[in-house]
C-alpha cells in the first residue's frame, strides 16, 4: 500500500467559472489529467493527501460536487484546508460526507502505519504575502497551534513515524527557520508536503529537500505536471 500526494485541485464543477487555463500550459485540462493519472496509479488500499485548495467554490454545499468527483477516485482521501477553501466549514460536519474522504485539523490520520499531521499553514514572517499586521500574527499563531495539536495525536496514539501536510510552504523565501519548521523538528517528523506555489518562478523559491531533519516535498499540482507524487 501506498501513500500518494497532491495539492491545489483547484476543482470549480459547481458553477465552471474558473477557467486555471490562463495560469499556464499545465492547468489546460487539469482535472482530467488528474484523473487519468490518479486511475493509474493509486488502488482502493492506497492513501492520497490532497494539501489544500481543493475546490474554488464558497459555500459546502456547492463544494460538494468538487468533493463527490474526488471521492469517486480510488484511495482514501486526507484532505487539508488550503487558503482558497472558503467552503471550509467544521471537520467534524465534512468528514460525514463520505467515508473515503478525511478532513484533517487538529488530529492526525494513520495511513500504514504513518501519521499523517498537518494544518492549513500561513505565510511565514518576512516572506512574500505577510503583512506583518496583528491578523496575521493571530493566523500564523493559530496554524501553530493546530499543527501542534495534530503532532501531539499523533504521540498519544503512540505513532512514531510522522508525515506532516501544511498548505503553504513551511519558511519564507529566504528558507529562514519558522514556526512550522521548529515544530517539524521537535516532533521528528520524517517528510512534509505543501502546496500553494505556482508558476516556474514561485516554485523555485520553494523549501524542497532535507532541512532541520526533515526532507520537505513541493506538490502544488503545476509543479508535478497534473501527476500524483508516490511520497511513501
Amino acid at each position: 500500500m501506498s501513500i500518494f500526494a497532491i495539492g491545489d485541485l483547484h476543482l470549480s464543477f459547481s458553477s465552471g467559472e474558473k477557467n486555471m487555463d490562463v495560469f499556464g500550459g499545465e492547468w489546460v485540462g487539469h482535472a482530467e489529467r488528474i484523473e487519468s493519472d490518479w486511475r493509474r496509479q493509486v488502488s482502493e488500499g492506497d492513501t492520497v493527501i490532497v494539501a489544500g485548495d481543493i475546490s474554488w467554490a464558497l459555500k459546502q454545499r456547492d463544494a460538494e460536487i468538487d468533493l463527490m468527483w474526488i471521492a469517486s477516485l480510488p484511495g482514501r482521501k486526507v484532505l487539508i484546508k488550503g487558503n482558497h477553501d472558503l467552503w471550509w466549514s467544521s471537520a467534524g460536519r465534512l468528514n460525514r460526507l463520505d467515508p473515503s474522504l478525511y478532513f484533517l485539523q487538529n488530529t492526525c490520520y494513520e495511513a500504514e502505519g504513518v501519521a499523517i499531521c498537518g494544518s492549513r499553514g500561513w505565510a511565514c514572517p518576512d516572506g512574500d504575502g505577510y503583512g506583518c499586521t496583528a491578523h496575521d500574527a493571530k493566523i500564523y499563531a493559530r496554524e501553530l497551534f493546530r499543527l501542534e495539536l495534530s503532532l501531539k495525536a499523533a504521540e498519544d496514539a503512540g505513532l512514531s513515524t510522522k508525515l506532516a501536510v501544511l498548505h503553504f510552504p513551511p519558511t519564507n523565501d529566504s528558507h529562514e527557520a519558522s514556526g512550522f519548521t521548529e515544530l517539524m523538528r521537535a516532533y521528528g517528523v520524517k517528510k512534509a508536503v505543501y502546496g500553494h506555489l505556482h508558476g516556474d518562478e514561485r516554485h523555485r523559491k520553494g523549501l524542497r529537500g532535507e532541512y532541520m531533519g526533515t526532507e520537505y516535498i513541493l506538490v502544488s499540482l503545476d509543479y508535478l505536471r497534473c501527476r500524483l507524487l508516490k511520497i511513501w
